[in-house]
This record gives structure tokens, sequence and C-alpha cells, in this order.
């Protein structure tokens, strides 16, 4: 059996055993009290996440961004068992697959998106960054790592030296990244008219907290002005790139109206927020099966998961 054969059917059965656990009706009566904001980027299992949806809608009280805002501004809790739904850089699976069932099953959502890539074909530099490494590309920092752990890199980088690490890698690859279609400005209106709000992830997706402060102001003042221009309103809630939280962009939030902003962190939230723009989020995929969906809105996975060492 093939190596990633054999960690796929370990975890799936870790996944059935914490589902069977005896904490996890404890958990789960915990979680009834806690509100679960569940982050996902891409649809690439419709089936899977109709079923995930549809069990939202029987068992969960599905609420959106401006409801979150308001318990938070208020003091307010939420209902019990209230989840918020978001998906992080705009992929255009959240309109060609995840809206359908959205719609469908009255679910309201909040879609993150980065501006620069609106109405191109420009791949996400995270992807472009994955492939150019697997076709021989080179960078001084990213010396002897493969495609997984370049990225990872990257990311830890300070954002000058992983936008010259980007320019090295296109220079030095055998192939170049192939393009992908990213969602227009038509579309934003389209989800916007379904119920999706429409948030900002800011202009390129750099990892904010390893920017200049005047990179900080430039990506999260040019994002918003655009959405503004483009939405007809400004846009009201926001998601860190990568989850990495800074207080210079918190300023910056405050100043332009921002009245939620949301980690990364596959922690659950308050439900009457104590902190509002630091909100936390599950960490989700259209792929997750049944048993770890279970046990990630019980709590219990992410427990163990920071039992581990995970962050």
């Amino acid at each position: 059996m093939p190596t990633t054969d054999r960690t796929t059917g370990r975890r799936r059965n870790i996944d059935a055993l914490l589902r069977r656990s005896p904490l996890q009706p404890v958990f789960r009566a915990r979680a009834a009290r806690r509100l679960a904001v569940l982050a996902y980027h891409g649809v690439d299992d419709p089936a899977a996440f109709r079923a995930q949806m549809e069990r939202l809608a029987r068992t969960a009280r599905p609420v959106g961004p401006d409801e979150v805002a308001r318990a938070a501004e208020h003091r307010r809790p939420l209902p019990a068992r209230s989840v918020l739904v978001t998906f992080d850089d705009g992929d255009r699976t959240v309109l060609t697959e995840a809206l359908p069932v959205l719609a469908r099953l009255g679910i309201p959502a909040a879609a993150y998106v980065i501006t620069d890539l609106i109405g191109t074909d420009q791949p996400y530099w995270w992807t472009e960054a994955a492939h150019l490494v697997r076709h021989g590309a080179r960078a001084e920092p990213l010396h002897g790592l493969g495609p997984t752990a370049a990225v990872r890199r990257l990311k830890d980088l300070a954002d000058p030296e992983r936008r010259r690490a980007l320019v090295e890698l296109r220079a030095t690859a055998t192939r170049q990244a192939p393009r992908q279609r990213q969602l227009s400005r038509a579309d934003l209106h389209t989800l916007a008219d379904a119920g999706v709000a429409i948030g900002s992830h800011t202009a390129s997706h750099p990892c904010l907290d390893r920017c200049a402060d005047a990179d900080v102001d430039a990506q999260l003042l040019g994002a918003h002005e655009r959405l503004t221009r483009w939405m007809g309103r400004p846009p009201t809630t926001f998601a860190y790139p990568n989850g990495n939280y800074d207080p210079r962009a918190d300023r910056v939030l405050r100043t332009l109206g921002y009245r939620t902003g949301f980690l990364f962190d596959h922690r659950h939230a308050e439900l009457a927020p104590a902190h509002r723009l630091r909100i936390s989020r599950l960490r989700v995929n259209s792929h997750t099966g049944r048993d770890r969906f279970d046990t990630i809105l019980s709590g219990l996975h992410p427990a163990v998961h920071r039992l581990r060492g995970g962050r």
C-alpha cells in the first residue's frame, strides 16, 4: 500500500475513534455554548460539502457575519449552536459549487477575496510557488526544500524577501505555473445578491505580520477602496491571510469601520466575541470526513490538535 494511502487510512481510523470517544458528548455539550466559524477555501468535493451543509441546516443555527458583529458590539450572545460558514481566497468553486447549496438551504456565508486577483487568471502565489519548486525552480532562502516546506518557509520570510524569492523561482523554473481563472466583479455581485457577504482578504495575500508598516496600510487600504468601488458599499468583515493577526492591521481596520475580523487558529469563538477583530475559526475542508467534521464541530479535534502541538 502506498505511503499516502496508509497515512489517509490511519487518519480515518483516528477520526473514527475520536468520534466514538466518551469525551465527544462532553465536548459537544460545551460547543453548543460556543460559536463555530468554519473556515473553508475551495470546494473540491461537492457531494461531501453538500452533506456538511445539510447537517448544519438540521443541527445548527447558521448565522451571517452581521449577526456575529451585532452580538460582539452589543455583548448579546448568539443563539446556542450558532455557526458561520466562511471561505478564504475567493476560489471560483465558492460560486460554482458552494453557492447553489447555500442558497437552497438558506445558509448565509462570507467570502474573503484577494482584490489583486479579481478578474484575472493569476494563480495564488503559494500554489504558483509549489508548482515552480516541483519544476526545478531555485531560490536562496528555499535551498533543499520541497514544495510544501518551501511554501511554509516563504510565509515565514519578511515580505520583501518572499517577493524576491518568488521572482527567483519564476526565473529558474523549467515550467511556469498554469493560469487559474479567478472570480470577476460580476461574480462578486452574484455572491452578494445570494446572501454571501464579500469581505477583504487584503490586496495580494501577504502575511501581514511579515510586512513593513507602509505595506500593511497599502494592503488594507487598497483592498478596501477597490471593494467599496466594486460593490457600492464598504466591506465590514475581514480575514487575516494565513490567520496571522497583526495589531497594526487591527488599528487600520478599526479606522476603516470593519466590524469583524477572523483568525485561522482552529478554535471555537464566543457567542458574543469579546474581541470582534480577532474571532477564532475552525479549519475544515469540503473533503473532511464525517467523523472529523463531527469532532471539529464539537471541539474535540481542535483540543487534540493543540495537545499534539498544532497551531
